[in-house]
């Protein structure tokens, strides 16, 4: 692509500034290779040997799996690199691109298993980044980046005039907080579980919430009032706009006024008949995320190289300037330093409006997880028992901490404690050998709504002070099974309906007590108390360098939950988090 095409955050083949050892390695690799092979620069631009129409005797079949904004963009394009005879090595380029929403192929990838592509274009590198952090997925090496679009607020006329659209600007959380104040204006999304528009949305709010005193507060009754209006893609959430001249819908309490959009879903629905230019858009002048279309190889390793070569041939054919205007007529940016006014009108967009403003940095990958977990539970409601590890090694020092491994932990659970809602039930058991007579295990505090009040405080004053109470008992060992079974046990029977329901067990080693029963017996009985209809996950988190991660992915998958590893304790509130979201994602599959 020329240098000045995309911004540098954009760049086609530009690099992510984050290390991605082997992965990206590969990928850059691979454009070195291509450049060294096509002999010279013009080579490629010219076609890396173009020999005319015979090429199309023996073309180099390429199938691309799009997200659904861009899939028409990118046919458009085949089709031209088709009837210009494009080239790799002397062979034509038979280009296919099928739409697919992006976090089905994300899951397809997560399984270990590989679409009908050989190019991935999502609509967002968060899909990607998750694909990358999980040992067991399908790799993908991204290689570029398309196109960008930043993310907003669309509402009706009549909804965004009574907001002083376009010359009142506001910030993320009043835009958000004056959309969900009263019944006159009704906000929906795209559910942030399956739409990277809505968790960079969702990102962006909570990061913002966090800024202010009682910001967590705010941020929770936002999702949960939002929670009631979402859909499970872009798509169908522009199904749920007002189908009226009026923007209301008088007595259908289903449609939506305003949405969380990004800018070239606006475009491309106010450029559509059904839309009819009836959307106006506000730029938040805190900033816009933005989906930044990733162009990825999937299982490069296993590409021809014929397939590798003509999937870069295709991407620098896209860089090209009748390609970039291409994207821009259909509502993408391909340019910071030069933005559409064209564009920016069809989306609804308007001065004083600050639709020229820089992307917001990116958020990191804990913010994202932190903000889908904190979805997952205050959406749904949780009801989860903590079981945590109080042997004695849990007073072994974390290096570089000056801290125990407990103290650690403590600190960990208090904060993921904050992220839980009044309506969650939360409990806590402590483990070691004989703690409770010969049990091996004690309730601290039984499982109840963190908003009930007690004689000692409500129940989240309790876990507070029980999670800080938390010391390992002096000689101590670790009796895992005989707890995991009986905490599990405690779960199923008292299992809420309509809750997340799920038990998460902590702990720094392995079984130790003899006494106990067998693992193989420990799964079996796992598996006779699972019942898909009242689905209680065990996320099992192994602690430290001690712990057997192995074991603990053994034991969780019997119930249809997960084994993590943390080598430093104060990464369990992420963790937490991140089993949350995969134990509740395949919930909602099932």
């Amino acid at each position: 692509m020329g240098r000045h095409s995309l911004p540098d955050q954009y760049g086609a083949g530009g690099s992510d500034p984050r290390p991605r050892a082997r992965r990206r390695t590969v990928a850059v690799a691979t454009v070195l290779v291509l450049a060294v092979a096509g002999g010279t620069a013009a080579a490629v631009q010219g076609g890396l040997l173009s020999f005319g129409s015979s090429c199309q005797d023996d073309p180099v079949r390429l199938k691309v799996a799009a997200s659904p904004d861009m899939a028409p963009a990118l046919e458009t394009a085949a089709k031209r690199a088709h009837d210009q005879n494009l080239t790799s090595d002397g062979r034509c380029l038979d280009v296919t691109v099928t739409g697919h929403e992006s976090y089905k192929v994300r899951d397809t990838l997560m399984a270990g298993k590989k679409p009908d592509a050989q190019v991935w274009v999502p609509d967002s590198k968060v899909w990607v980044d998750q694909i990358s952090e999980d040992a067991g997925a399908t790799e993908v090496a991204r290689v570029g980046t398309i196109a960008s679009t930043p993310l907003g607020m669309a509402m009706v006329p009549k909804a965004a005039k009574s907001l002083g659209w376009p010359n009142k600007t506001y910030n993320w959380i009043e835009l958000a907080g004056a959309a969900l104040q009263g019944d006159s204006l009704k906000l929906g999304a795209a559910d942030p579980a399956r739409s990277a528009t809505g968790l960079l949305a969702l990102t962006q709010l909570t990061s913002a919430a966090g800024q202010v005193e009682g910001g967590d507060t705010q941020a929770a009754a936002m999702m949960k009032t939002l929670s009631q209006r979402t859909s499970d893609s872009d798509t169908q959430v522009l199904d749920t706009l007002p189908r009226d001249s009026s923007g209301t819908e008088q007595g259908n309490p289903k449609r939506n006024q305003a949405l969380i959009l990004s800018e070239q879903a606006a475009f491309a629905y106010n450029s559509s008949a059904d839309g009819g230019g009836s959307l106006d858009f506000f730029y938040p002048k805190d900033g816009s995320p933005r989906l930044d279309y990733p162009y990825a190889l999937v299982d490069e390793q296993k590409l021809t190289t014929d397939e590798s070569r003509a999937a870069i041939r295709f991407m620098t054919f896209l860089g090209r300037p009748e390609q970039q205007q291409l994207l821009t007529d259909q509502g993408f940016r391909t340019s910071d330093e030069q933005v559409s006014r064209t564009l920016v009108a069809k989306a609804g967009g308007k001065n004083p409006q600050p639709y020229t403003d820089a992307a917001v940095e990116p958020a990191s990958a804990a913010s994202l997880q932190e903000a889908l977990g904190t979805w997952t539970i205050t959406v749904q409601s949780a009801r989860i028992t903590t079981v945590v590890d109080a042997s004695s090694s849990m007073s072994e020092s974390v290096p570089g901490t000056g801290r125990s491994r407990m103290d650690v932990t403590k600190a960990s659970l208090l904060q993921a404690l904050a992220t839980f809602t009044q309506e969650d039930q939360i409990g806590l058991w402590e483990f070691s050998t004989e703690l409770d007579g010969d049990k091996d295990y004690r309730v601290l505090v039984p499982t109840e709504r963190l908003g009930d009040s007690t004689s000692d405080g409500t129940q989240r004053d309790r876990l507070s002070a029980a999670f800080g109470s938390l010391e390992p008992v002096p000689n101590g060992a670790t009796g895992l099974y005989d707890t995991t079974l009986a905490a599990y046990k405690a779960a199923t029977s008292s299992y809420a309906e309509g809750k997340f329901n799920a038990l998460v067990v902590l702990t720094d080693g392995v079984n130790q007590d003899p006494g106990s029963i067998s693992r193989s017996a420990l799964i079996s009985q796992l598996e006779k108390l699972t019942n898909p209809e009242r689905p209680v996950p065990l996320i099992v988190i192994a602690v430290g360098p001690d712990a057997d991660k192995a074991e603990a992915e053994q034991i969780a998958r019997a119930t249809g939950g997960s084994g993590q590893q943390v080598n430093d304790p104060a990464q369990i509130h992420t963790v937490i988090l991140k089993a949350i979201v995969a134990a509740g994602a395949q919930g909602n599959q099932g």
